[in-house]
């Protein structure tokens, strides 16, 4: 009994010095681990920071500009008890602009005030613009940022995330915000996608523009696996997530509804039914011109009179055809019930 105690102890003393290890020193004091680089950077060796921190910057960036900053403050980047974040060192501001030693003194007359060290906007590289954000956003649903299709067009991380608010709108929106709200994710993407914004205003289409859903639903916009910056790995598997009774596995499997949803439907938005992308039966007979139905393909021609023209005229495969996805009954490799 009594060694079973001694090594409980020992034990539980190991574990407590891996903990004191782990724990952060205190502010104010150099980490002796931490790279060489990361010291001579703090704010009291390096040159060109200007001094007072958040405040420094906020004597004239206040309310009365255009584009208010102080609702930052309101932000997790402004949370100083958690030490990942910019303001929990005395940089603040400067955690993302970079030096602004020259930026916080007053020009000369007739000289423009010079600019911070890091600057944002059209003008700026979009590489010098996203380095601050990846510089802690990594990770999780950025960890393929880098080579992704925003990324190679060169898209900065602030030309959608607007920094200095209160609640980012490109994140998800609590279900009781105003459609303005909810639909402000769907309006940054369509600026650089006017295909698509003009898909969703056709007669049948996903429900973006009532802000019942959103891009970032099917898509991640900062990088995937799959093509089309699908959030998933595949069309099909991103379908699935709201037309779960689409999966399967069926009895008797449809072969392009397995393969690719996109195959009939257009995702962002068709002039025919339910997202198809082109009537029945054309859309049909794109595969189907042989069995058991005459090849040729359906049309108007002859209207109105027996088939094809019958069959062209207020009908369609799905008709005698319903279970298109695929059929579970018995009697349905025909896809008939």
């Amino acid at each position: 009994m009594r060694r079973r105690s001694l090594a409980r102890a020992g034990l539980g003393t190991l574990v407590l010095g891996a903990a004191l290890a782990a724990w952060p020193a205190p502010r104010g004091q150099a980490d002796p681990e931490a790279p060489p680089e990361v010291l001579a950077e703090s704010p009291s060796a390096g040159d060109g920071w200007a001094e007072g921190g958040v405040e420094a910057c906020l004597e004239c960036h206040d309310e009365t500009e255009a584009k208010p900053i102080g609702a930052i403050l309101q932000t997790r980047h402004a949370t100083r008890g958690d030490r990942r974040t910019p303001f929990a060192s005395e940089r603040g501001c400067q955690s993302c602009h970079g030096r602004s030693g020259a930026h916080v003194k007053k020009p000369a007359d007739g000289e423009a005030r010079a600019p911070t060290e890091i600057r944002f906007g059209p003008k700026a590289p979009p590489e010098v613009q996203n380095a601050p954000c990846l510089s802690c956003h990594q990770g999780g649903e950025r960890m393929h940022w880098k080579g992704s299709a925003h990324d190679a067009n060169q898209v900065a991380c602030a030309s959608c995330h607007p920094m200095h608010v209160a609640e980012d709108p490109m994140l998800q929106p609590a279900a009781e915000r105003p459609e303005t709200w909810r639909r402000a994710q769907a309006d940054a993407c369509f600026q650089c996608h006017p295909q698509q914004r003009a898909q969703i205003h056709r007669i049948s289409s996903h429900p973006l523009k009532e802000g019942q859903m959103r891009c970032s639903d099917c898509h991640n916009s900062h990088g995937s696996m799959g093509d089309f910056l699908l959030a998933r790995q595949n069309v099909n598997e991103t379908c699935y997530g709201c037309h779960a009774e689409k999966r399967g596995p069926f009895l008797w499997e449809h072969a392009p509804a397995r393969e690719d949803c996109g195959i009939c439907h257009e995702a962002h938005g068709s002039n025919h039914p339910t997202l198809l992308r082109t009537r029945g039966p054309r859309l049909c007979q794109q595969c189907h011109q042989a069995a058991f139905h005459p090849s040729t393909a359906y049309t108007a021609g002859g209207l109105p009179g027996p088939t094809p023209a019958d069959q062209l005229l207020l009908r369609n495969c799905m008709n005698c055809h319903p279970e298109v996805h695929g059929s579970n009954h018995p009697s349905g490799p025909r896809f008939t019930r």
